[in-house]
């Protein structure tokens, strides 16, 4: 399909087909997280990088695998591991058969990139992939190399299991869209996945979009409009996560908030979440359905609110509630 001849009420409404047709395809290998899928599809139509908390046996590489193919883009993974250097990510340079050095490019050079258990690399090695991220290009040896377009990064972290780990600063978080935790699947998702995985009925992905289809969907949902009362409610909602805002729950529980990256990317996956609804204008609704994804990880809860049983997704509820 020649998607540059759609015109935009036509595009968005070939977007919500593609939408459907893709979880079709990943529901052929990957057996519900329905959520996740939406939520990995969200970020990746808005641009942006995609940090998976979750427990391991949870299917995580399984599933970014499937998307890629779905997407028709190109896969990549790297186990992330207390030896692993930056050289092993970006790439280096090697001396040739005819005496000169040539840059040999890392595993980053490619459309998808599953970061397997960031935390469990060291700081320099984490800001070899956040460099990255942030500029999609990789300098080495004072050359600049730019990586393909388009350059998603989802990044996996075990909850549960810190010893041995060197967790993201807050700053480098930031740098992640949406913080997405994967949990267990229910008891008949699970019955299913046992099932296709022990008598060889797993299906297989096919592919609906690519490269050209995916460019050109980022490009028109950012033209997607948004009332000002929808940017009002993002931006009030972002800065009640600030100490000083007046907001008692704030006061109480969080040490530190959300910064305007979190205002500008509410927008962004808001855009995508109507757009990929067939939509076309955003609400205050798809605006809600990304705050927990986008806000969960730039919250930094105090001692008070783990005394009291507060976790950052329900203080993000409260929050948004009172906007109501």
């Amino acid at each position: 399909m020649d998607y540059q001849k759609l015109g935009d009420v036509e595009g968005i409404e070939q977007l919500s087909r593609d939408f459907a047709a893709l979880k079709s395809s990943i529901a052929k290998v990957v057996v519900g997280q329905d959520q996740v899928i939406e939520e990995i599809l969200t970020a990746i139509f808005s641009n942006g990088h995609v940090l998976l908390v979750g427990v391991p046996g949870l299917a995580k590489t399984l599933l970014v695998n499937t998307i890629s193919k779905a997407l028709g883009l190109n896969f990549s993974r790297i186990q992330f591991t207390p030896d692993l250097m930056p050289s092993d990510i970006v790439g280096t340079e090697i001396l040739g058969e005819n005496r000169q050095f040539q840059f040999i490019q890392g595993p980053v050079f490619t459309n998808v990139l599953l970061a397997d258990e960031i935390n469990r690399t060291p700081p320099k090695t984490q800001a070899a992939l956040l460099e990255s991220m942030q500029e999609k290009k990789v300098t080495n040896a004072g050359k600049t190399y730019d990586l393909p377009y388009p350059f998603f990064v989802l990044a996996t972290q075990n909850p549960i299991e810190q010893e041995g780990t060197y967790p993201l600063p807050e700053a480098q978080l930031d740098r992640f869209m949406f913080n997405i935790f994967v949990d267990y699947p229910s008891l008949s998702e699970e019955l299913e996945l046992v099932r296709r995985t022990t008598d060889g009925s797993s299906g297989e992905a096919v592919q609906v979009l690519h490269q050209e289809g995916i460019l050109f969907f980022q490009q028109l949902i950012q033209k997607v409009p948004v009332p000002a009362a929808v940017y009002e409610y993002a931006v009030k909602l972002v800065a009640r996560t600030r100490n000083g805002s007046g907001e008692d729950l704030t006061q109480k529980y969080l040490s530190w908030g959300a910064g305007p990256r979190a205002s500008q990317y509410l927008i962004q996956g808001a855009k995508a979440h109507a757009a990929l609804k067939g939509k076309f204008s955003v609400d205050i609704e798809d605006v809600k359905a990304v705050a927990l994804p986008v806000l969960r990880h730039r919250l930094i809860l105090n001692y008070h609110a783990q005394a009291d049983g507060w976790t950052v997704n329900r203080i993000i509820e409260a929050l948004a509630s009172k906007l109501d």
